[in-house]
């Protein structure tokens, strides 16, 4: 194989599609993951595209051995958030500063945001990753969920209508409840989707103050259930992924 045979099929091999287990099965394992903080598991290949994507990566006050192992030069508060919740930016290129030679360099105290992040979000509510950001856009056209049963169709359809509800009627939310991220758009509507598995899609007017409340409650108690007071904190700043050590930083 010549090289440029071998770069063709790189290529090729890179959109491929990637199929993901039944939708169902991906839905609940990505709430426990947001609700108990255990990380998502994705199986991300020689992809790094969230960690050269230009995101700021959120840093809790709890995470210490993160924290100890980033300049502090990298990191400032996180608007809006309590004391001791940092950012950490990124370079000129969109690159996290911690991804060195083409792999996280603290890959196994990576920060939580970086754990958790599963670009299959977007797929699985059909909102868009933030103009600019090709290297994700590239890559979440390439998963395929599964449908095995009703369940899956009934639950992706209660995922799509929440991202919908959430994008579409957002003024008559309290202010800043919904997140202008995609990213934690799409996590929110993951957190709410419950509400929209009844017939419906809580769209028409009569109904519309209802379905709003709804949504306020189940994500309350969704955070509630994580530890998560109202403290302001509606979710971790959109970041990247967990990826494999060594080709794939987190």
């Amino acid at each position: 194989m010549t090289g440029e045979d071998a770069g063709k099929a790189l290529a090729d091999m890179s959109d491929a599609e990637i199929p993901t287990e039944g939708f169902s099965t991906w839905l609940e394992s990505t709430r426990l993951a947001q609700k108990g903080n255990v990380g998502a598991d994705v199986p991300c290949g020689n992809c790094n595209a969230c960690c050269t994507s230009g995101y700021f990566i959120h840093i809790g006050p709890e995470e210490t051995a993160t924290l100890a192992r980033i300049p502090k030069q990298l990191v400032f508060r996180a608007p809006g958030l309590p004391k001791g919740h940092v950012l950490m930016g990124y370079d000129e290129s969109g690159r996290c500063p911690m991804f060195k030679a083409d792999k996280c360099s603290i890959y196994e105290h990576r920060p939580q945001t970086c754990r958790n992040y599963d670009c299959r979000v977007f797929p699985a509510t059909g909102l868009s990753v933030d103009e600019g950001k090709t290297g994700i856009a590239r890559q979440i056209v390439r998963w395929k969920f599964a449908f095995p049963g009703a369940g899956d169709t009934r639950e992706y359809a209660a995922v799509r209508a929440a991202a919908a509800f959430l994008g579409e009627f957002r003024r008559e939310f309290p202010p800043g409840f919904v997140p202008e991220n995609p990213t934690q758009q799409a996590i929110m509507a993951i957190k709410v989707y419950p509400v929209f598995l009844a017939e419906g899609d809580g769209r028409e007017a009569g109904r519309r103050k209802e379905t709003v409340g709804a949504v306020v409650a189940a994500y309350e108690r969704f955070e509630e259930e994580r530890g998560i007071k109202k403290a302001g904190l509606r979710g971790s700043a959109a970041g990247p992924g967990k990826g494999r050590q060594g080709s794939k930083p987190a």
